[in-house]
Parts: structure tokens; sequence; C-alpha cells
């Protein structure tokens, strides 16, 4: 006897949860295959993570908030994975310190491949026999969507992590195959202008897909003066006329939290002055360290790694400023059909290319190239809450002392990205492929 046509629905989008869950968990393998168990024990910096660890901590998040929830006799891989991977949840229980993950040499490598083998196969089982502890199966697929969604998250600080930690070996060892990063011809920066008024902001099913985290919602009304907003991206070549100018020495360019974080030596100092992380040499020759290991840094290339104190400076020296987040998704929404670059998923391309189109009237670079830092403050939006229970710390405790990027970047994978996507980080943080889009007041 068929089916009736609601168990087929349910059966397919069963089928594609498991599908997506397979697809996801193998790109966080595929990402680490070019590591040795040497390189996956690395810790460069408090803020980064070993590769090791986000192996683990990307199966505690199911094994704790899926399998614990849902399995029937549930029991652990092993009982002491729940303090040593868990992140920030204060709700689940105690937390091995993060800036000393690099220490965490046992388990082995292999141990964690085999905890995220053992947990694949229980969670494939819970959805393809749909046993669970309750009868949830909508609860069930919205915790799997969203720790799929913190595992593409991952994905992407773990090649940020493994830059940084490469960058201190001087061998500077490559972790791609290089690739012509020069060869395509700058475009001119245009202006977009845009009326703004009272327009409705923030998560839109309709637009950004079946999924969003907590902090993009409640759209709501929001009123935007009259801006222009650049064209593209600013690029390694205006970051050298910044550069040239003195721009990391004039103290009338920098926020005062930023012109004490230039002196204190967070910058690449050399005779000439500061240079953006991960950049070397001079004005004749400068290098840029990158996933594909060290090459001359190409002009007309989106720079990146900017902190928020850097990219404000610029906008400052460059006659304009960052723009609000509710400008940058207004701007986002005007494009016809976002067309999203190729990124690690396609063709291992770990740093942002050029702009190769005149963007035809519209904004280029703005989805999958380098997360845009806006002068928006991470705030929730009116009438937000978080989720409930212990995911419910996902987003809404950070809300303090952090701006707003957006755009996903060339590490960020493709399905991930969506126009009301808001990353966060402090104003000094530069190890993510962070850079800038100059906008201005009409």
């Amino acid at each position: 006897m068929p089916a009736p046509k609601s168990a087929l629905h349910a059966d397919s989008l069963v089928s594609e949860l498991s599908q997506r869950f397979e697809k996801v968990r193998r790109q966080t393998e595929v990402l680490v295959e070019p590591l040795t168990a040497e390189d996956c024990q690395l810790q460069s910096m408090p803020d980064a993570s070993p590769a090791k660890w986000h192996l683990a901590h990307l199966t505690w998040f199911f094994e704790t908030f899926v399998l614990e929830r849902f399995e029937p006799k549930f029991e652990p891989f092993n009982a002491s994975f729940r303090v040593l991977y868990n992140s920030y949840y204060n709700g689940v229980g105690d937390k091995y310190p993060r800036p000393q993950r690099g220490l965490i040499s046992r388990p082995s490598l292999q141990e964690i491949m085999a905890y995220r083998a053992q947990v694949n196969d229980r969670i494939q089982n819970l959805l393809t026999t749909g046993k669970t502890r309750q009868d949830n199966h909508h609860e069930l697929a919205q915790l799997i969507t969203l720790g799929l969604h913190h595992e593409q998250q991952h994905q992407e600080l773990l090649l940020t992590d493994i830059k940084h930690a490469f960058s201190f070996n001087p061998e500077r060892p490559a972790y791609a195959k290089r690739w012509p990063l020069a060869g395509i011809h700058q475009q001119p920066v245009l202006w977009h202008r845009h009326a703004g008024g009272l327009v409705s902001h923030g998560f839109d099913a309709a637009q950004d897909g079946a999924f969003s985290f907590d902090n993009e919602a409640p759209r709501h009304p929001v009123y935007i003066a009259p801006f222009e907003l650049a064209s593209r991206l600013v690029t390694n070549g205006e970051m050298m006329a910044f550069i040239a100018d003195q721009g990391y020495q004039r103290p009338e360019l920098w926020l005062s939290m930023g012109w004490d974080w230039v002196q204190t030596a967070v910058t690449h100092h050399t005779d000439q002055g500061s240079l953006p992380l991960y950049w070397q040499g001079d004005a004749r020759d400068y290098r840029n360290f990158t996933l594909q290991g060290l090459v001359d840094v190409d002009s007309n290339t989106p720079v990146c790694h900017l902190s928020y104190f850097e990219a404000d400076a610029f906008a400052r020296w460059a006659g304009a400023r960052l723009p609000t987040e509710f400008e940058w998704e207004l701007a986002a929404r005007t494009l016809p059909v976002p067309r999203l670059p190729a990124n690690f998923a396609d063709n291992a391309a770990f740093h942002p290319l050029p702009q190769q189109d005149p963007g035809h009237g519209v904004p280029a670079q703005m989805l999958g190239d380098a997360w845009e830092w806006t002068q928006s403050n991470y705030n929730p939006y009116p009438g937000y809450k978080p989720w409930p229970g212990p995911v419910g710390e996902y987003n809404g405790k950070f809300m303090c002392n952090q701006f707003v990027l957006r755009g996903g970047s060339c590490a960020t994978p493709q399905s991930h990205i969506r126009t009301s996507y808001r990353n966060f980080f402090p104003p000094d943080a530069q190890w993510q492929f962070s850079g800038l889009r100059l906008a201005r007041d009409v």
C-alpha cells in the first residue's frame, strides 16, 4: 500500500536531512585531510583552537544536544569528553579552559575520528529509524539543522585557525595548492545611492532560506537615512596607499582604543611602520601569507584580515565611513539574484579574489568574498528572544563589546551564506577573512 502523502513528504525531508548531515560532516573531514596529526594539535592563540578540538567539539555538539536528548538508552562515547569539548555552554556544565586547548594531546586524533564515526552512525540511526526517546521529530530535525550550521561555522574557523598557526612557521607551509591571484584588471569604485526610508530588516524566509540563527530575528522596521555604498570591497592596492600616507602613524585617523591597539604592537611593525596581519616586506616588495603559502600582495585583491580599528581608520582616511549593518542589508537585498563566488568547497580558493565584472548597476562582492565590518554594535533586534534550552547560549550572551560583520567570506560554505546573517567579533580581531566596503552620507 502506498504511504499517505504526508508520510511521503516526511520521508523525503528525513532523507534530505540525512544526506545533508553526511555531506556537511564529510566536508569537515575533507578540510583536515591536508593536515598531519601534529598540525591538528596546534593552538597559536587563545581565540583559535586546534583542528583536533574542532573535530571533537562538533561531534560533542551532536552527542550532547541531540543524542542525549533523543536517543533511547543514551550512553556517552567517553564521559570525560563532556568537559573537554564543551566550548561555552555554561548550562551544560564545566568547560576545559579555552586558552589551553592545545595542551590536550590525548585523546589522539585517531580516537577523535572514531568518536565522529560512532556519533555519525547514531545520528543517522535516529533519522532513519525514527526511534527516539521523545516523539518530537520536528525538534530533532531543528537541532540537527542547527548542528550542521554550527559545523559550517567551525569549518571556516578551522581554516582561519590553521592559517594563523602556520603563519608562525618560518618555512611558511602551504595548506593548499597555490593558484594565481593576479591578472585581473581592477574595477573602478562606483557609488550606489540608496534613498533609505522606513524598511523591514532582518531574516526573511522568502529571501534568506529556511534557516536562521536567533540573532537574525525578529524582522522589524528600521529608518535609514539616504546613503551611498561603494560598488566593491577595498583592495590591497588601496591599503598600500593608506600605508604610504602614514595611515598607521596618524592618530587623528584612529579611535582612541584603536590608537592604543596600534601602539602596543598588535599589528606587524616594520621600519616603514605597521602592516596588516600576514603582510611583510615594504612598498617595493609586499608579501602576504595565505593558505597557499607566501605570495606577492596583489593590488587588485580585496584586503582582508583587518581589525575593526583598521577598517574604521581606513574609512576615515578615505573620506568615508563604514556602513551600518542596516545599510548593508538594504543594499544587499537590491541584488537581483545573489551570485556567490566559488569558495573552498568548489575550487579550494582559500582567499578573496579580485572583482571580475563591473557589477551591472548593483554592488559587487557582497556575498562570499570577505566579511565586511559594519559600524553597528552587535545588539539584539527589538523583540529578540534567544532559543529555549541550553542552545539559547548560542548568540545572545555575546551581545556586548562586539561589532557586526556581514556577507560571508571565501572560507564560508556557500550553503551557509545568506543576506540576513550577522557575524560578530571584538574590534581587535584580525584572524578572520575580514575586510571592508566604504559608505558615505548623501
